[in-house]
């Protein structure tokens, strides 16, 4: 009985396999596509021949071999999700296990304390503190990784709910715009800014609403001198996000109005100085990959402090 085509391709594919196995004759190696600037390079290269950037140790190679572990569609937006909901289940783990779980009270207003997080579970795990304080006693000024982590830690289920919400409607935008590197690189800077200026005023504050209106300030800083359709629309809704914060931060107690002031103008800061679009040149991707990568650093090492400190205290 005579094989069909399919059939016939398939069994050489699998004689392929089975002489590869056997030390039989290999495909020959095919060229390599330089991750920092996309250039073919020779089978054999190490380092690309237009811009010179290393095909095995760089830190575009490294990015290209995390994004294939990562969503195609917003990678970094989904990545800042699954961390601060990965520390709000560890933060409500905790609090279960000092003081149980404490259901909601004070009437219609009591679900904002739903899934409420102890206050000693936050600040072990990184909750911004004071920038300065009394000798001895814990502050930003002295433990900086606090700006960093508070950025991942939320209240509660609303506050979180919230806050994830938002990121989910607005990250995409941003992160489409400048790229994953560069995204992560402005959440994490606006975060930082919004935290040492609420510091700065002695608060103590937790949420990532800080980075979300550095977000939106990027977004904003967009739009300034543009006078297309689409561009005051966007600073429109923009403007009218900024009134519904503002007005909530002053009716519902608790809301860190200076986090937002700071992470805001950090964001818009940062929309202004920054090329308003993806990288598109070698140089460009080198410097979005190193802000990208020192901020996952910044991120890293925190964590890593917060749990040893907590390790060592017991």
């Amino acid at each position: 009985m005579a094989l069909s085509p399919r059939q016939r391709w398939q069994i050489e594919q699998w004689k392929k396999k089975m002489s590869g196995l056997f030390g039989g004759q290999k495909d020959p190696p095919r060229p390599k596509i330089c991750p920092a600037c996309g250039s073919l390079v020779g089978t054999s290269a190490t380092r690309c021949h237009q811009c010179g950037a290393s095909l095995t140790f760089s830190l575009a190679a490294a990015s290209k071999s995390l994004g294939r572990l990562m969503p195609a569609t917003s990678p970094m937006t989904y990545a800042i999700l699954t961390l601060s909901c990965l520390f709000y289940f560890i933060s409500l783990l905790w609090t279960v296990h000092i003081s149980g779980l404490q259901m909601p009270s004070g009437g219609p207003f009591g679900i904002f304390n739903l899934g409420a997080i102890n206050g000693e579970v936050l600040q072990r795990l990184g909750a911004s503190l004071p920038m300065f304080g009394y000798p001895g006693q814990p502050t930003d000024i002295n433990q900086p990784w606090r700006l960093v982590m508070a950025v991942f830690l939320h209240a509660s289920i609303v506050h979180i709910g919230f806050n994830m919400w938002v990121l989910m409607d607005v990250g995409p935008v941003v992160e489409e715009l400048y790229g994953s590197a560069r995204y992560f690189f402005i959440y994490v800077f606006t975060g930082i800014c919004g935290y040492i200026l609420s510091g700065f005023f002695g608060h103590v504050s937790i949420g990532g609403s800080g980075a979300l209106l550095g977000l939106i300030g990027v977004l904003l800083a967009l739009t300034v001198g543009r006078r297309t359709a689409g561009m005051q629309m966007l600073r429109t809704n923009l403007i009218r996000w900024l009134i519904y914060i503002a007005v909530l931060g002053f009716l519902f107690p608790g809301i860190d109005n200076l986090a937002h002031i700071g992470g805001f103008v950090a964001g818009f800061v940062l929309g202004r100085i920054m090329t308003q679009r993806p990288p598109s040149t070698a140089t460009e991707r080198k410097q979005a990959y190193a802000l990208g990568w020192a901020a996952g650093l910044a991120v890293v090492l925190s964590i890593a402090v917060m749990v040893y400190l907590n390790y060592r205290v017991g």
